[in-house]
């Protein structure tokens, strides 16, 4: 499958969203296409090669919308129509300010020493601009809408200012049609104006709703200092190869991705894993592209460069991540689907009810009504609703180092209940570490160390290396060993410096003859600490013991105390015997173990709590992990991990810190959070003041509003169709402000 991004212009409710994805379903070999308000784009996927972009755009176009083409050397589209959205409303409030200072004496009651069709005829002047030129786009999209027999928020508005402007245009053209009718060129251009800057607060919000994807983009170097042929010149960072020698400075950025060649430095890598404290690097090991070096100089070969560095990648997951939708907003698209006819039709009823059965002027409170009802209704605030908390989700997690794959994921990790935790490599650092030295005979411990290390030396098994890694970081100097002599699966026998040194399990000591009673308590202790332990005898006495684990991560207890504290069940799965996962799981202070699983059979073990009714989460970092992660309800990739665990997941915690299982799933709850609460208001906004436009209060104040209320409600409890358009206005910009707050969440 392959999958395009088309940034789209004129999406202005849920409704909009729905006609898009619809037009896009009809292209032959489309999968799905997924249309996002919030961002302005539509994720379609497809085949790969099956489908032409100049189809899909094509389709875009037909459904009567425009196409943001980003031509070389044009300024960015989104910033283009804000600014055109930014002279509309200027314009449109100048002409409204005149109109209103115009409208005063009519509303007031005093007369004016100009005639009352002239001054009418002066508003009819200054309203026309404000309809038709400022408020142009809602005709525009009402048309495109119109075309393909639909409608939309642009329809509604363009009705409701269309009825009150040309109403007022007759009665001011032909008086004789409407004797004594009053004029609401007030009211038109008062709606269009307030509708207008409604949009545009709403766009400047919605810029901020992705500005971690701005931050990330700008994030990157912007020149590498690159070692060829001797030279070290300095290169714009897009003409960095693969391969090449890159030379960083105290205080630089890295450029690209890499493996340092030769020196060593601290590296900030807060901007891409979300971690304050500089890591220590040195040579092998790996930098990131973005990454600020804090004190030394090192050199490091560049591995990725272009799109394939991990900010590139990070970058176009948030982006898809942004673009998505979660299950939550389908309630949200099936009721815009419906939402305009319906409210057009109840449009229509109010305008014949109050028109037939209404108190004088019957036909003017019909109008208003009629207005108020088609102007509150648009369903923007729905359509804002979920992508905009989504998009601000998203990239929050991004800067905490958490990377969401969609919106599905982020809905999904709110639900879970169960948190599954690989052990090695997730809790532990996945490779053994030398732990203990035990002396029982009188050599010193460093001595002891010293001769099993020069023994080790000519092994290559992990626990010799651990062993061989753990004396040299104590500073021990090791001597050659002679006569080297390995068994499979026992122990090693050598000479060093004229002793005769034995290693091993207990089997291997009793078939070499040697009596390890000594030792045995000491060895349980170490065993039931999930430690391995390894007898050592020299000159055939029993002299002492090593032992080896992999460390429990020093973050890993934190990590399972703060999904406890989430009220989540925590598993650990391993493939370790019971009794060495017994040990870690109490250190952790995880009560459900699930040891002894082989890697092909971890799946079957996320699938049997799931049987249980379970919502369950799989943490895990390496190959074996995938099909679990897979499986799981959320899977969830430790970064440091393999590329088919994070393709496998539906999170990626780009550093290793388990701890981010926590902070994901809190940032998980407190989004699917704030899309309930952002939806709760939309629905409600509609269901309580539609029939308060419809005229509902009016048996409620039939007798007369008090005159401290008349301003809003009239004489008779109907709704005045400029707060109207300001109520509608302000439903979305109340939505974005809530997605918003996410942004200042705290999720550690």
């Amino acid at each position: 499958m392959a999958t395009i991004t088309i940034p789209v212009t004129g999406m202005t409710c849920a409704g909009c969203v729905g006609r898009v994805e619809r037009a896009l379903k009809k292209v032959p070999g489309v999968f799905d296409a997924s249309a996002n308000m919030a961002s302005e784009n539509v994720t379609v996927r497809h085949p790969a090669g099956e489908v032409d972009p100049s189809e899909l755009e094509r389709a875009v176009e037909g459904a009567g919308y425009a196409v943001a083409r980003h031509e070389v050397g044009a300024s960015d589209t989104h910033e283009r129509e804000y600014g055109k959205l930014e002279r509309d409303v200027f314009v449109a409030a100048a002409l409204t300010a005149l109109i209103l200072l115009g409208s005063l004496p009519m509303m007031l009651g005093f007369m004016l020493p100009v005639p009352v069709a002239w001054l009418n005829l002066g508003l009819l002047i200054l309203a026309t601009p404000v309809q038709f030129w400022a408020g142009w786009r809602f005709y525009r999209g009402a048309w495109g809408a119109l075309r393909h027999g639909q409608a939309n928020m642009n329809t509604l508005v363009a009705l409701g200012t269309s009825a009150a402007y040309l109403y007022s245009a007759v009665a001011v053209m032909a008086p004789g049609l409407f004797v004594g009718a009053d004029v609401y060129f007030d009211t038109s251009a008062l709606i269009v104006t307030l509708i207008l800057l409604g949009r545009l607060l709403e766009a400047r919000a919605r810029g901020r709703t992705n500005e971690a994807v701005k931050r990330l983009a700008v994030l990157g170097a912007k020149t590498a200092r690159v070692d060829r042929g001797g030279e070290e010149l300095d290169v714009l960072v897009e003409d960095v190869r693969v391969g090449d020698v890159v030379v960083v400075r105290p205080g630089e950025k890295v450029a690209v991705d890499g493996v340092v060649a030769s020196g060593a430095s601290a590296v900030d890598e807060a901007m891409i894993t979300g971690e304050s404290v500089p890591v220590a690097k040195r040579v092998g090991d790996e930098v990131i592209g973005a990454t600020v070096n804090e004190s030394g100089s090192f050199r490091f070969e560049a591995t990725k460069v272009g799109k394939d560095t991990a900010l590139a990648q990070i970058s176009r997951m948030v982006e898809e991540a942004q673009g998505s939708k979660a299950p939550i907003q389908r309630l949200a698209d099936r009721v815009s689907g419906v939402f305009v006819p319906v409210v057009m039709a109840l449009a229509a009823v109010t305008f014949v009810v109050w028109l037939v059965f209404g108190p004088e002027p019957a036909f003017t409170l019909a109008l208003s009504n009629f207005v108020a009802v088609l102007i509150i209704a648009c369903p923007c605030a729905m359509g804002l609703a979920t992508p905009t908390s989504i998009m601000v989700g998203t990239g929050r997690g991004a800067e905490e180092g958490i990377l969401i794959k969609g919106g599905e994921a982020l809905e999904g990790a709110h639900t879970l209940d169960t948190v599954v935790l690989d052990k090695t490599g997730t809790l532990t650092r996945g490779e053994p570490e030398l732990t203990d030295v035990v002396v029982t005979n009188g050599i010193p411990e460093e001595e002891l160390l010293r001769l099993v290390a020069s023994v080790e030396r000519g092994s290559e098994h992990p626990l010799g290396e651990a062993i061989v890694r753990g004396a040299r970081e104590r500073g021990l100097v090791l001597a050659e060993a002679e006569g080297f002599e390995a068994t499979s699966g026992g122990g090693v026998r050598a000479s060093v410096e004229g002793r005769k040194v034995v290693i091993g399990n207990r089997r291997f000591l009793e078939e070499s003859g040697v009596d390890e009673e000594s030792l045995l308590p000491r060895g349980e202790e170490l065993s039931e600490a999930g430690k391995t332990p390894m007898f050592v005898v020299v000159d055939g006495s029993p002299a002492g013991l090593v032992a080896v684990a992999d460390v429990v991560r020093d973050e890993s207890r934190e990590a399972v105390g703060r999904l406890h504290s989430l009220g989540l069940d925590v598993a650990m799965l391993t493939g370790d015997n019971r009794r060495v996962a017994a040990a870690i799981a109490r250190e952790l202070g995880i009560e459900r173990i699930l040891a002894e699983v082989r890697p092909e059979d971890k799946a079957e073990e996320i699938a049997r709590l799931q049987a249980k009714g379970k919502r369950v989460a799989m943490v895990g970092d390496g190959i074996n992990d995938a099909p679990a992660l897979a499986r799981a309800d959320v899977g969830i990739a430790i970064g440091t991990g393999t590329e088919v665990a994070i393709e496998a997941s539906d999170l990626t915690l780009i550093g290793g810190d388990v701890r981010g299982v926590a902070r994901a799933i809190a940032l998980s709850k407190a989004t699917v959070r704030n899309i309930k609460q952002n939806l709760f208001w939309a629905f409600a906004y509609n269901v309580l003041l539609i029939p308060v436009a419809a005229g509902a209060l009016y048996p409620v104040f039939a007798g007369g509003v008090a005159a401290t209320f008349q301003p809003f409600l009239g004489e008779y409890g109907f709704l005045n169709p400029v707060l109207a358009a300001a109520a509608m206005a302000l439903s979305s910009i109340t939505v974005l402000a809530n997605a918003l707050r996410l942004r200042r969440l705290r999720v550690h």
